[in-house]
């Protein structure tokens, strides 16, 4: 996992047009790359977000990591810690979200982002962790068990769709 800087500028612009490629609009776990068409903008969001001084209003305090294979380089995805939950984030978002570009999917790297992730929340003392994601979500939920993930239980949210709430301990 790396903080991103400006080193990885073309692989973040890389990565979020390879998920609009797909019709992928919506992004976990990027930190509102998403919603941000500047990518300088961005930047600044993420460094903000690294402290409640300087977190935007209604956000709380974040870091976000790239996730780098090392053989290439290459991302593969992002993952965003949240140094704390307000009410939103403990029903539908978590301490961790994450996201893997299309064409890594299915090879392992979620579940290996996410247990880096749980060693970087030992820093921020953090004795468990939040993680939520859909129902029909079956590799997300694959990837919370496999990191030690249990069922909290489940929230209907407001679009239909069933929210499932794991808990892991941070040891």
């Amino acid at each position: 996992l790396v903080f991103p800087t400006e080193e990885y500028r073309e692989q973040i612009q890389e990565y979020l047009q390879e998920h609009f490629d797909n019709e992928e609009y919506i992004l976990h776990g990027d930190g509102k790359l998403h919603k941000i068409i500047d990518i300088d903008e961005w930047f600044k969001v993420i460094r903000n977000d690294l402290s409640p001084e300087t977190v935007e209003e209604g956000r709380v305090p974040a870091t976000i990591f790239l996730g780098i294979r090392k053989s290439d380089n290459r991302i593969v995805g992002t993952i965003q810690i949240r140094h704390v939950l307000n009410e939103k984030l403990l029903r539908r978002g978590g301490h961790i979200g994450d996201g893997v570009r299309p064409t890594e999917r299915g090879k392992g790297y979620a579940t290996e982002m996410i247990r880096l992730a749980i060693e970087e929340c030992k820093k921020l003392n953090l004795t468990r962790v939040l993680m939520v994601c859909y129902e029909q979500n079956a590799a997300s939920r694959k990837t919370i068990l496999a990191n030690g993930g249990v069922l909290e239980n489940k929230i209907l949210a407001e679009n239909g769709k069933v929210y499932e709430r794991y808990w892991i301990d941070v040891i």
